[in-house]
C-alpha cells in the first residue's frame, strides 16, 4: 500500500506564500501522474494541479501562473508551490498518485493538509 504523508499547510494572509510537501513512501517513478486536489467545505474535490511522469504540468485556472507543482525524484516528494493566496483558495489539500496495473488504475491519497487564507 503506498503511504502518501503531506505537509506545509496553515494560516497565511491573503498575497502570501505556502509550500505543500507530499512524501510518498515509493520512488515516484512507480506512479502514472501525481497531483494536488483540494475540497473546500460545501464543494466538491477538484484538481489544483498534476504532473506527469514524463514531466508535462497542468493546472486549474483558478491557480494558473500562481501556483506551480514539481517532484523531487530522489526525496520521493511533490511539491505544491502557492503564491498570492486568496481566501478562495482556502481547503484541504490532498495528494494523490495514480499507476496502472492489469488495465486497472488505481488511486492513493494522502490525509490531507489544511490551508487557510485569511483576508
Amino acid at each position: 500500500q503506498v503511504q502518501l504523508v503531506e505537509s506545509g499547510g496553515g494560516l497565511v494572509q491573503a498575497g502570501g506564500s505556502l509550500r505543500l510537501s507530499c512524501a510518498a513512501s515509493e520512488s515516484l517513478f512507480k506512479f502514472n501522474d501525481m497531483g494536488w486536489y483540494r475540497q473546500a467545505p460545501g464543494k466538491q474535490r477538484e484538481l489544483v494541479a498534476v504532473i506527469s511522469s514524463g514531466g508535462p504540468t497542468n493546472y486549474a485556472d483558478s491557480v494558473n501562473g500562481r501556483f506551480t507543482i514539481s517532484r523531487d525524484n530522489a526525496r520521493n516528494t511533490v511539491y505544491l508551490q502557492m503564491n498570492d493566496l486568496k481566501p478562495e483558495d482556502t481547503a484541504v489539500y490532498y495528494c494523490n498518485v495514480n499507476r496502472r496495473s492489469g488495465g486497472i488504475l488505481y488511486n492513493f491519497w494522502g490525509q490531507g493538509t489544511q490551508v487557510s487564507v485569511s483576508s
